[in-house]
């Protein structure tokens, strides 16, 4: 169904007049199609910029090859507010192995190459020439994780902050809303873009550390930290530590004869503020100019979902929300989110299934602990893992209860759960009946979760529980899902060639996965995106969190090893897989037995122990017994028995 073009923010200069502007305020650039719904950041700051009463436009994925393209609306009269869109632009471009992408989820009819690679810092240059000395304000994810001097893997360089590179005048970290609505203020009201210098959430360039307005701390300088990898790793952990509302200082980071000044982060926003936002006028769809080029793929999987929820205490090293949306958890109320899912009822293309409520970690509506409100976040300690902290609340009483409540909605059918959720959270909540819930009511079909790998030093590097974690969790989901007759499966989420995995982990994790009788269909390469702890330590070789030496498996050949033992059955990674095994001493794992990944190469002797030999030729196969276990336990799913071709069938009685 087509959408009126009026319901959106203006894209062009036919818009604005119908509308009988003379003038706009802000200038919005993004490097995502233009989608005006609230899981798209752009769409958000749009929003809640127009609800204070800012006159605000879009440019959407402007031809970043000459100015002119920055110039087609005209220039605003407070600003340009940028950003890459919901993920970075490498990210957007590049796989794990670099190699370059060919479709684009964010882009109309998924055309990839419609926006530049470092989308922040092109586009900023490219509105300097076009409008010269106008305020620039930088934001969303791609500017959130370079905010500091980092680490650019696709380059493989340590690069400066994007602030510098891009010549503009702030950049906003985290979700924005606060910091963008105090600099429109002060913009509005006359005040020099160069004097706006003290918002929380913001950085600014100074000549002296002295125009910092808090409290400080200084860590190793852009020059230091490009040079020397000891002095990253130190920079990168203050950097995170620092990242806290409540007690978190600004950091100052010299660059030359200049100063990064990254003052302390906002604070996450109330309960009564989240509700606010999530309501603002969104149309909830791709601008209709993208009908005729095959929509935006992206608005499939959130059309139907809510989010209602912010931060994450479960601070995985690998993961950038920790340092993005920080780890105080904030969410909506039960009304708010009620009232969206009312409205997604109304939609015309709603046929009764709510595809999610969830946001960074699903289950996550109150702060890990009431310490961290008047204290903040502990910097020495993390909630879950290896092991819980006794403060830990893992109450998950009132997002059972919201469940409930939209379950009770007429015309829905179901509501389902498809954001991650921590199991080792789950699994320590008093009650345990929102496990039940979780498995009567808010799986389609399987469950994934992210145990990511199963040996214990490896898990420790990625910041996840113990592998004995996820197994109670899934002998308990299994246990419920045949207690409720439920065909359900469980995904379990695995990364390869993580900092601190060596080869003879990935054998140990590949056993462990045949005896779980489960092998991934796909894999993830272990990706270092800017800003998080792991890439740290890929970049350094050193955990930041304790200064020691940690393995990284950098070479290509090595992470195919580490790949292909993850998928061990696949014809095309046999030669890696008898590789990997040879060179860990894992001849035992070559053979015929059960326990064995792969079978020998002709003419060559087994390696023994568990593996047993073929039957000799001539000698008769003997057919097993019939597979009397389920699905449940042999798939990772449902009750149902199964049977191979050419296994006994059960004999009938008489």
């Amino acid at each position: 169904m087509p959408f009126d073009r009026d319901l959106f923010l203006p894209v062009s200069r036919e818009d604005m007049a119908r509308r009988g502007w003379d003038f706009f305020d802000f200038l919005l650039i993004t490097g995502d199609a233009y989608v005006d719904h609230p899981s798209f950041g752009p769409a958000i700051i749009g929003r809640i910029l127009e609800a204070e009463g800012y006159r605000v436009a879009v440019l959407a994925q402007p031809d970043w090859r000459s100015a002119e393209a920055f110039a087609a609306l005209g220039r605003p009269r407070l600003g340009v507010l940028i950003g890459a869109g919901n993920i970075d632009s490498m990210v957007a471009h590049y796989t794990a192995a670099k190699k370059r992408r060919h479709d684009d989820a964010y882009s109309p009819g998924r055309k990839a190459g419609l926006r530049p690679d470092h989308a922040v810092a092109v586009y900023s240059n490219r509105v300097r020439e076009a409008f010269g000395d106008i305020p620039i304000v930088i934001g969303g994810l791609e500017a959130s994780l370079r905010r500091f001097a980092h680490y650019d893997y696709w380059e493989d360089k340590v690069r400066r902050s994007v602030l510098f590179d891009a010549q503009a005048d702030i950049l906003t970290y985290g979700m924005g809303e606060t910091a963008t609505l105090e600099i429109a203020a002060r913009l509005a009201s006359g005040t020099p873009v160069s004097e706006i210098t003290d918002v929380r959430g913001t950085c600014v360039i100074g000549k002296y550390p002295s125009l910092c307005a808090y409290p400080r701390v200084e860590v190793p300088s852009f020059e230091e930290v490009s040079a020397s990898k000891t002095a990253y790793a130190k920079a990168n952990m203050v950097e995170y530590q620092e990242h806290d509302a409540v007690s978190g200082k600004a950091i100052i980071q010299k660059h030359g004869d200049r100063f990064l000044i990254v003052n302390p982060p906002a604070f996450p926003l109330t309960t009564g503020e989240m509700d606010r936002v999530a309501e603002l006028p969104y149309v909830r769809e791709p601008h209709p100019m993208y009908d005729d080029m095959g929509g935006v793929p992206a608005i499939e999987e959130v059309r139907f979902s809510v989010t209602h929820n912010r931060g994450c205490f479960g601070a995985c090293s690998f993961c950038s929300l920790a340092f993005h949306q920080g780890r105080t958890v904030s969410c909506r109320s039960h009304d708010s989110v009620v009232r969206e899912v009312r409205l997604l009822t109304e939609h015309p293309g709603f046929k009764g299934y709510i595809h999610d409520v969830g946001g960074p970690s699903a289950t996550f509506r109150r702060p890990s602990c009431q310490k961290q409100l008047k204290s903040g976040m502990c910097r020495n300690r993390a909630c879950l893992a290896p092991e819980p902290c006794p403060n830990l609340d893992a109450d998950h009483t009132d997002y059972m209860l919201l469940l409930r409540k939209l379950r009770a909605i007429p015309k829905v059918k179901k509501v389902f759960i498809r954001s991650g959720i921590r199991f080792d959270h789950l699994m320590k909540d008093p009650s345990g009946e929102f496990f039940t819930d979780l498995v009567q009511h808010h799986i389609s079909g399987q469950l994934k979760v992210a145990p990511e790998h199963c040996v214990a030093h490896t898990l420790d590097y990625m910041g996840k529980p113990h592998i004995e974690v996820y197994e109670k969790f899934r002998e308990k989901y299994f246990k419920l899902n045949r207690r409720y007759g439920k065909d359900q499966y469980l995904v379990p989420y695995l990364i390869s060639s993580h900092p601190g995995c060596t080869l003879e982990d990935a054998v140990r994790l590949a056993e462990w996965l045949n005896r779980q009788g489960h092998m991934p269909e796909q894999v993830q390469d272990f990706y270092p995106t800017p800003g998080t702890l792991a890439t740290c330590m890929w970049y350094t070789g050193i955990d930041p969190r304790t200064m020691e030496p940690v393995f990284v498996p950098k070479s290509p050949h090595d992470k195919a090893l580490q790949r292909a033992l993850m998928q061990w059955r696949k014809p095309q990674n046999r030669k890696l897989v008898l590789e990997a095994l040879r060179k860990t001493g894992r001849e035992d794992l070559i053979g015929y037995g059960k326990h064995c990944l792969v079978k020998p190469d002709r003419g060559t002797p087994v390696g023994g122990g568990l593996c047993a030999a073929p039957p000799s030729k001539g000698q008769p196969r003997k057919k097993p017994r019939a597979d009397t276990r389920t699905r449940v336990e042999k798939k990772e799913g449902s009750a149902k028995p199964i049977r191979k071709k050419g296994w006994a069938k059960p004999k009938k009685k008489k």
